[in-house]
C-alpha cells in the first residue's frame, strides 16, 4: 500500500482515518498558521486551510498521499472557534442553544507522486437542543467543550445536546469519510475492499 500521511494533530481525525484504512498511515502535523484570510467566506476558508496544510506537509516527503482537513462551526453566519476557557465555552454553548449550526469541513487529498490534489468542502446541519443554564454548566465542568470547534463534541458527552443532524455525521467529528473514501478510491487506494 502507498504511504498515506495524515496532516493533523487531531486524535478524532486519527481515529476516523483508522476506521477507514486501518493503521496504514502516519501522522505529520503541519506548521501552517490557520489565520483568517480577508475576503473568504467560511467554506472558502476551510478549503484554503486544508490545502495549505497539505502542501506544507507534502514538502517533507518524497512520495505518498497527504490528507488534511479543517473544520469550523458556523452559527448565525458567525464562525465559532475553539473555546480555551470555561467562560468562553459557556458563552458559546449559550449562543448555539436551540439553534441549527453548520459544521463545515474543508478537506484536501494531495498525491505527491502525480502532483494531483483534490479539495472539497462538506456542510452538515446540526440541530442543537435548547439547553438550560445548568446543562451548559454541567457540560462545561466535564471539560469536553474546551478546544472543540463550537464547544461541543458530537462523538462524546455532547451527543446528548444534539437533537438531529442533516448530512455526514463524520463531518461534524472532523473528517467526511464518505467523500474521503471516494477520493482515495479514485487515486487507486482501494478503501472499498472489505476483505
Amino acid at each position: 500500500m502507498r504511504r498515506i500521511v495524515l496532516a493533523s494533530a487531531s486524535p478524532r481525525r486519527k481515529e476516523l482515518l483508522k476506521q477507514l484504512i486501518g493503521d496504514n498511515f502516519e501522522v505529520c502535523v503541519s506548521s501552517y498558521d490557520e489565520s483568517p484570510q480577508a475576503g473568504m467566506d467560511a467554506t472558502e476558508l476551510v478549503v484554503h486551510h486544508s490545502l495549505s496544510k497539505a502542501r506544507d506537509v507534502a514538502g517533507k516527503f518524497d512520495s505518498g498521499i497527504i490528507i488534511s482537513a479543517d473544520t469550523i462551526v458556523l452559527c448565525d453566519d458567525k464562525v465559532l472557534g475553539k473555546p480555551h476557557s470555561p467562560e468562553k465555552a459557556r458563552k458559546m454553548l449559550d449562543s448555539i442553544s436551540g439553534k441549527v449550526v453548520q459544521a463545515i469541513t474543508g478537506m484536501t487529498v494531495l498525491d505527491i507522486d502525480s502532483g494531483e490534489d483534490v479539495s472539497i468542502s462538506e456542510i452538515t446541519d446540526v440541530n442543537m437542543k435548547k439547553m438550560s443554564g445548568e446543562e451548559i454548566a454541567s457540560y462545561v465542568r466535564s471539560g469536553e467543550p474546551l478546544d472543540k470547534a463550537g464547544a461541543f463534541a458530537i462523538q462524546g458527552k455532547g451527543a446528548i445536546l444534539v437533537e438531529s443532524i442533516r448530512g455526514d455525521f463524520f463531518n461534524v467529528v472532523g473528517l467526511p469519510l464518505f467523500k474521503l473514501g471516494s477520493i482515495l478510491d479514485d487515486m487507486g487506494v482501494h478503501v472499498f475492499d472489505f476483505e
